[in-house]
This record gives structure tokens, C-alpha cells and sequence, in this order.
């Protein structure tokens, strides 16, 4: 009986997936809307932790999407470069105060509505940084890692500004992220 209440317990205070949180997004500019994210804490605890954090703060009100490839992703979350109002020509270079995060790989695959960690080269480099897919990407699954799934608003995702630059940089005024929110 005493064990039955310990992992009762434990289960309490850990979780147990079962009550995902989420993000509401506000986004304005072509796309306006709000996109509902159901974020996966028990595929990626680290980094749905971090977002969450990072949301909590407001670090994420007033980002932009810095990076839109059409057929692909809308990256955004550079909370360091990547503010309306400031010179964003480095945004998506950035990140937060925090450190990096070791890699979550996991085998849920990169489809329409997915939510990735953004990263440099080395797989644990991801820090605040996350990207919208438009459509599957294969060559993604497992080398990326999933923090979530759009499940409202991916009308909106689909008409976030497409960059004309080079690797997708969004030229003019992109797209921003107005409010993010943790919800439960």
C-alpha cells in the first residue's frame, strides 16, 4: 500500500504527460491569428521546460520569424536578435542567457504542424530558438528535436511571411510573434 501511495506521489509531482501544457501564439504581420501548440514534455522535457520558461517570461512577445522557407518552416524564437524594433539583420544568430540543450531526439516525425528546436551544427546547441513545419520533412526525423504539434492555427502558420533572402531570410517586415503564452 505504502509503494501504491509513493508512486502516486511521484506521479504527482513529476507528471505524467497526460496533461500536456501548451503555447497560444498571437501572431501578426501577412499571417494574423492565434496558433494553439500542444507541447510533448514527455518527448522533449528539456526543452518544452525551456520554452515554457522563456514564454513565462515574455521573452517571446515581440519576436519575429526570421527564417520562412515556403514548403518547409517558419523558424522563429531568437529572443536575443530577433525583437520588432531592433536591428534583426543578426537574428537567428542568437539565443537566451541560458545554456544549450543536449539533444531529445525522438522518432515522432517531422510532419505539417510539427515543432522543432532550431540548432546549429552540433546537435546539443539548441537554446530558445523553434520552427513550424509547412510540410513533412523526412530528413529531419531524428536529427532534430520535437518540442510540439500545432493543434489550432496552422492556417495561420501557412500564411506567415515567406523570406526572399538567402537560407529563407525574411526581407522587409517579417511576421511576429505579438504574444506567447503557456497554457495548461
Amino acid at each position: 500500500m505504502r509503494n501504491l501511495w509513493m508512486a502516486t506521489a511521484v506521479s504527482a509531482l513529476i507528471g505524467t504527460g497526460a496533461l500536456a501544457s501548451g503555447l497560444e501564439i498571437e501572431i501578426a504581420g501577412e499571417a494574423n491569428g492565434t496558433v494553439k501548440i500542444d507541447l510533448l514534455e514527455d518527448v522533449a522535457p528539456q526543452h518544452v521546460e525551456r520554452i515554457t520558461t522563456l514564454a513565462e517570461q515574455g521573452a517571446y512577445d515581440g519576436v519575429v520569424f526570421h527564417r520562412v522557407i515556403d514548403g518547409f518552416m517558419a523558424q522563429t524564437g531568437d529572443v536575443q536578435f530577433g525583437k520588432v524594433g531592433a536591428d534583426t539583420r543578426r537574428a537567428g544568430t542568437g539565443g537566451s542567457d541560458m545554456p544549450d540543450l543536449p539533444a531529445e531526439f525522438s522518432d515522432v516525425a517531422y510532419e505539417k504542424g510539427v515543432v522543432g528546436m532550431a540548432r546549429a551544427q552540433n546537435p546539443d546547441s539548441a537554446n530558445s530558438q523553434f520552427f513550424i513545419m509547412f510540410d513533412e520533412a523526412p530528413f529531419l526525423n531524428g536529427q532534430y528535436t520535437v518540442v510540439g504539434k500545432v493543434t489550432e492555427g496552422q492556417d495561420v502558420v501557412d500564411a506567415i511571411k515567406r523570406g526572399t533572402g538567402g537560407n529563407g531570410a525574411v526581407v522587409g517586415d517579417p511576421d511576429v510573434m505579438q504574444k506567447v503564452t503557456v497554457v495548461e
